[in-house]
């Protein structure tokens, strides 16, 4: 393999006329070469030679465009973003940081967020996206059970860092992007600049990406389950071709242009706007916006696609719920193509909007999980769209709706868990990290079973029937209950805690704590806002339980666990919702 890499051409399907959708997915054949890195396909090829630019070269193309809360704007070209990598690497190179060692990177939607993750990668290391809303407890548990060597961090979530990174024996190196460096750290700056690599000679601009095997581990994403702590999925990096399929068909509607310009409000923490998104968008050597200005704000939204003429837009159903409720109408809108949206499930009235207002756009759906990501979708260049279902199978995914206990798959029309073929597919998990039990349960028989319950029509269509388990899809954020749970009970006024998914307008869903208080403490309307900013300091903020109630005793069963279902049953809900 060059060092700028192959063009592999199945994945430029996109180029050529179909006659359906059916003749493409049974036409595409998986291209995973035996040697393959990510940071060499998403920057150094645009760099060293600009593939597809107008000038030939790699100089003037953009990889960025940047814009923080104040309004300041960047721009950053691909030759640029791989001298910032470049730095990166050859600093963490020199604090230790090898092949096969983690990187933590606690960054909101900013360049240096990718920098970070290509840098590690450069390295043969592993990166672990955390995001900006966890607390010190979620924080320090997954670079704890990563066992993070260096940890790269925003200003914006800083504190939290350093009120656990005493905790931390595995942490040797901090990089702190946008604030004064402290106690041993240093600052984004300095460390591609070379201030801090032990080498007086600078930073090795021309450093050579090394030479990785597709299934050599990439990245670790954490993710919250039904039981336990959270899990760490690990994933080679084969991955990124697994999601280019599905992001042809469903995220570009089988039409890349040169004036295209992608974008998600979706933090990039997220396995859905990295790998969705973001990465993609690098791969096919488009620019993507990294827009840093706090929380989601409708009108800054549409300013955005107003200004950078965003032509694909990645937006999760809760951000089109905000949109919906805006005034659009100062805007101008029509460059956007491609609206695509995941999750959770869209909502007829979402899709109405969307087409009325960014008129002639295409609303697409997509469906994966953090193990399986971009497997279902719409694709309507070449199949209908089909209102209540997420799509098809995206080229390339076997997919099936499988019995639950023997997974067997079943018939049309009969409800099921989705499961997707796991041997050769390159967007399928590796393992999960220091799991190999739980491994063994999502993995069985062949398929990698997603405990999602969906079924199937004889043309291939999903429809998406809500979560087999006890996971809380929030704002397209997973939740798993009993992290919060633990959270909760190491309050003084709890004995003991339960949470499930209860609906929410905004946001699809959102946690609701159902508590027995210990002795000595009454409820009232004070000690729910305590318990709320008690997760709210500790795990992320999307997991503080915005509902809270008072319990004598929690439903269990006769082996003591708590029944949820019945809590579930006890707000009107039914089983899994």
């Amino acid at each position: 393999m060059s060092e700028r890499g192959e063009r592999l051409e199945a994945y430029r399907f996109h180029e050529r006329e179909w006659e359906s959708y059916e003749e493409l997915y049974e036409a595409f054949e998986w291209e995973v070469p035996e040697t393959f890195n990510m940071a060499t396909y998403l920057c150094d090829r645009w760099a060293e030679r600009g593939e597809g630019a107008d000038d030939g070269g790699g100089n003037g193309r953009i990889a960025f465009y940047s814009e923080n809360e104040a309004g300041e704007r960047e721009t950053y070209t691909f030759e640029e973003l791989r001298e910032a990598a470049n730095g990166l690497a050859d600093f963490l190179a020199a604090r230790g940081v090898s092949r096969g060692d983690r990187v933590g990177v606690n960054v909101p939607q900013k360049p240096e967020t990718v920098m970070a993750h290509l840098a590690a990668w450069k390295l043969g290391a592993v990166s672990v996206p955390l995001s900006t809303l966890f607390g010190p407890d979620a924080l320090s548990y997954r670079l704890a059970d990563s066992g993070a060597l260096a940890c790269v961090v925003d200003g914006s979530n800083v504190d939290a860092l350093r009120d656990v990174g005493g905790d931390l024996d595995d942490l040797e190196t901090v990089v702190t992007v946008d604030t004064a460096p402290e106690n041993g750290e240093v600052g984004f700056e300095d460390a591609i600049d070379g201030e801090h690599a032990g080498d007086s000679d600078g930073p090795e601009r021309d450093r050579e990406t090394v030479a990785t095997d597709a299934e050599e581990d990439a990245i670790v994403i954490y993710t919250s389950g039904t039981t336990g702590d959270p899990k760490g999925v690990r994933h080679a990096h084969r991955v990124l071709l697994g999601h280019l399929p599905l992001f042809l068909t469903t995220f570009c509607n089988m039409d890349i242009e040169e004036s295209d310009v992608h974008w998600t409000p979706a933090e990039w923490a997220w396995i859905a706007s990295l790998f969705d998104v973001v990465l993609p968008g690098l791969f096919y050597g488009k620019p993507v916006l990294a827009y840093s200005g706090g929380a989601f704000d409708a009108e800054a939204a549409f300013s955005l696609i107003e200004r950078y003429e965003l032509t694909n837009v990645f937006a999760p159903p809760t951000a089109l719920r905000i949109l919906m409720q805006a005034d659009h109408s100062p805007y101008d809108l029509d460059s956007v193509r491609v609206l695509p949206s995941g999750g959770e499930s869209l909502g007829d009235s979402i899709v109405t909007w969307a087409e009325e207002v960014f008129d002639g756009a295409a609303v697409q759906e997509g469906y994966g999980q953090t193990e399986a990501n971009m497997i279902v979708g719409d694709c309507t260049a070449l199949a209908d769209f089909r209102e209540g279902t997420i799509g098809l199978p995206g080229p390339g995914h076997e997919v099936a709706i499988v019995d639950r206990e023997t997974t067997e798959p079943l018939e049309a029309g009969t409800v099921g868990e989705i499961a997707v073929r796991y041997a050769g597919d390159p967007v399928c998990f590796k393992q999960y990290w220091k799991k190999p039990g739980a491994t063994a349960e999502k993995v069985r028989d062949g398929w990698l079973c997603t405990e999602d319950l969906g079924e199937m029509s004889e043309d291939g269509y999903v429809t998406f029937h809500g979560r087999a388990d006890d996971v809380i899809i929030s704002a397209g954020y997973r939740i798993g209950p009993e992290e919060i749970e633990d959270c909760l009970a190491s309050h003084d006024a709890v004995a003991d805690t339960a949470v499930i998914g209860v609906p929410d307008e905004e946001r699809g869903k959102v946690p609701k704590a159902f508590c027995v208080l210990a002795t000595g403490y009454e409820p009232s309307e004070e000690l729910k806002g305590d318990l709320r900013e008690h997760v709210r300091e500790r795990l992320a903020q999307y997991e503080y339980p915005r509902g809270i109630e008072f319990l004598e005793e929690l439903p269990t069963t006769v082996t003591g666990k708590v029944r949820r279902a019945s809590l579930r049953d006890r707000e009107g809900l039914t089983e899994g919702a």
